[in-house]
């Protein structure tokens, strides 16, 4: 039962002195107490009654309810037939501690406030074993054949008052309730619980954000259950959507936890459902990727698109644009194979965070081979002309949204890169355009980091050459020009680096860089004269400030 149930009880005489915002807490049982210190009698989740007399003066207040708070009772009834009103004292610090409080009419005896709360929560916990089968049959028959997870989200509503979601894992929504959770919330959710997996923690994995607690249930498809007892967890967890509920079950009852474990395999069911569906297009990127890497003429790769541009963008009459986005999934040790991991999580990443639902993903297809996966996403045709903006997807904003929970479940070991190519016209571009997604892909390996993308755009610069600059020609290019700098540095804090970075960045402008580094101009010419001299470098000379660029890159 909640608090705010009791208050609304008017037979048990409670008046609120504090806890609005608090008042949908659940409780899980009484205690009468005078003590100074009950913690040991605390569970956590009581209505916690006292005639307060452990309070001598107003100092013991604070202590008092710190012990309750910290051993997370619900909240706090003080009678009134011992001191009348409550004392400021009190009220003061349940509010620094967030804990309701609550006085209790001199009228009404502590025992028949204790009557009330003990009925209500055993029935309430006789009504929830009782109503296990009969939930697990309604759940059965009003499962995802007849709604999708959304039906069975509603009955854990009406049911058990239970708000839940359903979340990709990259912590997009795929079925939940209104209002939903926010972006920021859904990654950290995605995140942890992809953490939680990798450390093998028992689930549920609770955690909370922004006050609320959240129990996280893994849903695996038909991969994840039929796998062998000794499975590498790297090979689902980055494919799993998980539920996400609205409480702690920490203390639940076994039989609630099995519930929610049937919720998940129903949810799963769905999944695998949807799985089933995407092969056809998995079958469609296939088939054109092998016709564009075997050479086939462009009329037979034209032909392909055309069957697979109606079922990737209905409705749309012209031949759409297309782009090709090349992901690698890499594990320390080569032994798991990255390639079913990458295409399952390209359909996913591909599909903007903010799209609620299942069915936004239907619109890519994906293909695989060894650890690369190869997406083919279709575009309409949209006109670039005066002033518009260029047409499809964008590496530099492709991982943004998803950067967290991916860290999380590639941990310390694993690595995801991704390269996109530019949008392509015809069946003769997209040879082309994998050559060139590949490439982006090899810059972004480049680069330190768990997650990484690049961009068509990047090709046509240096950055595409350094990636195949060998290491030891990279090290030793930039331990001659700028470990001196470095030593200089650690010796007597001048920097010299800061200093070379910011003159290259304002193009050599003595006025800009200095008011970028807040200095007089002397003190910056005198810096630059102490590079060009440690250096044998002259920072007027373009072949030097372009040495010491690159330099900077690789280092």
């Amino acid at each position: 039962m909640r608090l705010r149930a009791l208050l609304n009880t008017d037979a048990l005489g409670l008046r609120l002195l504090g806890g609005e915002d608090e008042l949908d807490r659940t409780v899980r049982g009484v205690m009468t107490t005078d003590l100074k210190d009950p913690s040991r009698y605390l569970s956590g989740g009581e209505l916690v009654l006292t005639g307060l007399a452990w309070r001598h003066d107003a100092a013991d207040s604070e202590p008092f309810v710190r012990i309750l708070a910290g051993a997370g009772v619900a909240a706090l009834a003080a009678g009134e037939a011992e001191l009348g009103d409550i004392p400021d004292d009190l009220i003061v610090a349940c509010a620094r501690h967030r804990l309701p409080l609550f006085a209790v009419h001199e009228s009404v005896a502590f025992a028949t406030i204790t009557e009330h709360v003990v009925r209500q929560v055993s029935g309430e916990r006789a009504g929830d074993l009782a109503a296990v089968v009969d939930r697990h049959r309604r759940m059965m028959t009003s499962g995802p054949a007849g709604g999708g997870p959304d039906v069975v989200l509603d009955l854990l509503g009406s049911d058990l008052d239970l708000r839940a979601w359903v979340l990709s894992p990259t912590g997009r929504p795929i079925a939940g309730p209104h209002p939903g959770l926010t972006t920021d919330v859904c990654a950290t959710l995605a995140a942890e619980h992809l953490a939680a997996a990798r450390t093998g923690r028992r689930v549920p994995h609770r955690v909370t954000v922004d006050t609320a607690t959240y129990s996280l249930f893994p849903v695996r498809g038909s991969q994840g259950r039929s796998g062998s007892a000794a499975q590498d967890v790297r090979e689902t967890v980055l494919s799993d959507w998980m539920l996400a509920v609205e409480a702690d079950a920490g203390d639940w009852p076994a039989e609630r936890l099995d519930l929610l474990q049937g919720v998940t395999q129903l949810i799963a069911v769905e999944r695998d459902r949807r799985d089933a569906a995407r092969g056809v297009r998995r079958r469609l990127a296939q088939e054109v990727l092998e016709l564009v890497q075997t050479g086939a003429a462009p009329a037979e790769i034209a032909a392909r698109l055309r069957v697979a541009a109606p079922v990737l963008l209905p409705g749309v009459g012209a031949a759409p644009l297309w782009q090709v986005v090349v992901a690698r999934v890499e594990w320390d040790g080569g032994e798991i194979e990255g390639g079913p991991v990458a295409q399952s999580l390209l359909e996913e990443i591909l599909v903007p965070p903010v799209s609620a639902g299942p069915e936004h993903s239907d619109r890519i297809a994906v293909a695989h081979t060894d650890d690369e996966a190869i997406a083919l996403v279709p575009l309409p045709a949209v006109s670039t002309e005066h002033g518009g903006t260029e047409p499809g997807i964008l590496a530099d904003n492709l991982l943004e949204a998803v950067r967290e929970p991916l860290s999380s479940g590639l941990d310390d070991d694993g690595r995801l890169t991704l390269g996109v190519s530019a949008a392509v016209h015809s069946a003769e571009g997209l040879r082309g355009a994998l050559e060139e997604a590949r490439h982006a892909r090899r810059v972004a390996a480049a680069r330190t980091g768990r997650v990484c993308a690049a961009g068509h755009h990047e090709l046509a610069s240096h950055v595409l050459l350094l990636p195949f600059v060998p290491d030891d020609v990279r090290r030793a290019f930039t331990a001659r020009l700028l470990d001196p700098l470095r030593d200089y540095d650690r010796r007597h804090r001048a920097e010299l680096i800061p200093t070379l970075e910011a003159f290259l960045e304002c193009d050599g402008s003595w006025t800009r860089c200095a008011t970028r580094l807040h200095l007089h101009v002397n003190t910056l010419r005198y810096r630059v004269g102490r590079i060009e001299q440690l250096t044998s470098r002259d920072l007027s000379r373009l072949e030097d400030k372009l040495d010491f660029f690159l330099a900077l890159r690789m280092s």
